[in-house]
């Protein structure tokens, strides 16, 4: 039997995680609420890898937030996403774990890198400033495991996801990301019988979405990959896997995929006078790809089950 430490269990990919490593019957799956074990407190961490007799990490423990949160508190971003990983890796190999995987960001990637960004993309460029203090703890994160790999032999391996959606999203009215946002307000705007649905921006900038099951399931694949395999497909000091789809789609597409899932019959406006972002953001999947995985759940289908759970759940959501 694997003894497997899921860290992060209660977020929108460690549960993921949880859900499709409970079918399998020959691991026994570890989790910690934060009340149990405090990830920033080092001789915590330490003595829970010492008890514990762990064989495989996930680490999908980390602090997250929108622009608003990582531009009103970059301190606890860098210093919180530092200390968590710290521990958690450092106190793995301490504890003799051979096997770790660190899920972290497309944010690693320079504000201003070659569409779609590849591996070989990370340190070559200036990162985007609302979100440099977290994407600098993850790109840490990176370096630590392979660090880790060349100077005691571990194999502890790094995937960065593209946008993420599905099951367990955070659908706050003010702090969620683009999916759950739309799927809120529309649904809100088909109860309120409203005859019109603004969003921001053209519609035109270019975006991939990944449903989260997808993501678990990229997750375990590599974390299991034979050695051989993944050394044949990664470099010593770029060895973190980038997951997507490989496909985008426009904002507009989204909003009107969105609104025929929620079943919004009204009419779409877009606001111009508000910004875009970026205009392009594709991951570049084709390592991921030759080591044998591709996105399984198309972009409706991953928005009518998201929307199914957000209907289950809503309770949860009110202001």
């Amino acid at each position: 039997m694997k003894k497997i430490f899921v860290a992060g269990h209660n977020g929108m990919v460690g549960s993921a995680i949880v859900r499709q490593l409970s079918k399998q019957a020959d691991v026994i799956i570890v989790t910690q609420s934060r009340a149990q074990l405090n990830l920033l407190d080092q001789q915590a961490v330490q003595a829970f890898f010492a008890k514990e007799k762990i064989s495989q990490v996930y680490l999908a423990a980390a602090k997250v937030g929108g622009i608003v949160a990582n531009n009103t508190y970059p301190a606890e971003f860098i210093y919180e996403n530092l200390t968590i990983q710290n521990n958690i890796i450092h106190s793995a190999h301490m504890a003799g774990v051979q096997d770790l995987l660190f899920l972290g960001s497309s944010c690693i990637y320079p504000k201003l890198a070659e569409q779609p960004m590849t591996e070989h993309a990370l340190l070559t460029g200036t990162l985007e400033p609302t979100n440099e203090p977290y994407a600098i703890a993850k790109i840490a994160g990176i370096k630590m495991c392979e660090s880790y790999n060349r100077q005691y032999g571990r194999n502890y391996r790094s995937v960065m996801p593209t946008n993420l959606y599905g099951e367990n999203d955070n659908f706050h009215p003010e702090n969620s990301h683009v999916i759950p946002a739309l799927l809120r307000r529309f649904h809100e705007a088909k109860l309120n019988g409203d005859a019109k649905v603004v969003a921001w921006g053209s519609g035109k900038p270019m975006r991939e979405f990944l449903h989260v099951d997808d993501m678990a399931a990229a997750s375990i694949y590599v974390m299991n990959l034979n050695q051989a395999t993944y050394e044949a497909n990664t470099e010593p000091m770029l060895s973190h896997i980038n997951v997507g789809t490989g496909v985008d789609c426009t904002i507009r597409e989204l909003v009107e995929t969105v609104a025929k899932v929620v079943g919004f019959a009204g009419e779409i406006e877009f606001d111009v006078t508000k910004p875009d972002g970026a205009p392009r953001k594709l991951m570049n999947v084709s390592r991921l790809s030759a080591l044998g995985w591709g996105a399984q759940i198309t972009l409706e289908q991953g928005l009518v089950t998201t929307y199914q759970w957000f209907l289950a759940n809503q309770d949860n959501f009110r202001k």
